[in-house]
């Protein structure tokens, strides 16, 4: 019965996330997605430029925020669930990819899902250009999604071993929320559920979603320093290394 119930609402939350699909639509579903729009998308904003590849880019949610800005943007996924998807492989080889052939990448919510994340990473450190910048974000607290392939989660010092391991640089390193952020996007993903399900309900829960447990606990994470703590998960910007880097 709890097995049937918990996939029911992954089809319905799975539904809400197709039916809005862009980040700047997403901001306000949980305070993990408003993080990602304060905090990772005015990141990948400053460095996306030139030749850009989205990695593990899913329902490319940021090809909107950079298309504008890119020279080409092109994406990678195992599982295609975009028409924006340019390459069908795997992060962890890109053999389909050729060195240094792109100026900047982002990586988001994707290491956690393969199994030998520092071939990932040393994947990507291949295919950028020197000189060249990606952003990723990984989680520390999640719970178990997109199984069975849920493999690892990070800290910090994990996270920089794997990227200076590859060769990279780290050129800034966040922490996205904390253990409030991750309880409340479990509370959020049961509302949006339910509010989905409800339309005569839907405005007054998605305002509760939006005023409470996105803004509010989001802000109150960050005042009373929970995140760092008991950090929900990390943003960081790493550069492959070249004297005429800026």
């Amino acid at each position: 019965m709890l097995n049937q119930l918990l996939m029911w609402m992954r089809d319905r939350r799975r539904r809400v996330e197709e039916e809005i699909v862009t980040i700047e639509q997403r901001r306000f579903l949980s305070p993990i997605f408003y993080a990602h729009y304060v905090l990772l998308l005015p990141l990948i904003r400053r460095y996306a430029h030139g030749r850009f590849l989205d990695l593990g880019c899913g329902s490319t949610p940021f090809w909107s925020a950079v298309v504008g800005q890119v020279a080409r943007y092109d994406a990678v996924d195992l599982w295609p669930r975009s028409d924006k998807v340019t390459f069908v492989g795997d992060v962890q080889a890109l053999d389909m990819v050729q060195d240094a052939s792109y100026d900047s990448a982002i990586c988001i919510e994707v290491l956690e899902h393969v199994p030998e994340p520092g071939q990932a990473v040393a994947s990507m450190a291949r295919i950028l250009k020197p000189g060249g910048v990606v952003v990723i974000s990984v989680p520390h607290l999640s719970r178990l999604h997109d199984l069975p392939h849920d493999y690892f989660r990070y800290t910090e010092y994990g996270l920089r071993y794997l990227l200076e391991k590859a060769g990279l640089d780290v050129v800034s390193m966040q922490v996205k929320g904390g253990l409030l952020t991750f309880l409340a996007h479990q509370l959020s993903t049961v509302l949006l559920v339910v509010a989905w399900s409800l339309p005569p309900l839907k405005s007054v829960l998605l305002a509760f979603n939006k005023w409470v447990l996105t803004l509010g606990v989001f802000y109150v994470d960050r005042v009373l320093g929970i995140d760092r703590t008991f950090p929900q998960g990390y943003i960081v910007v790493a550069r492959k290394p070249s004297s005429s880097a800026p």
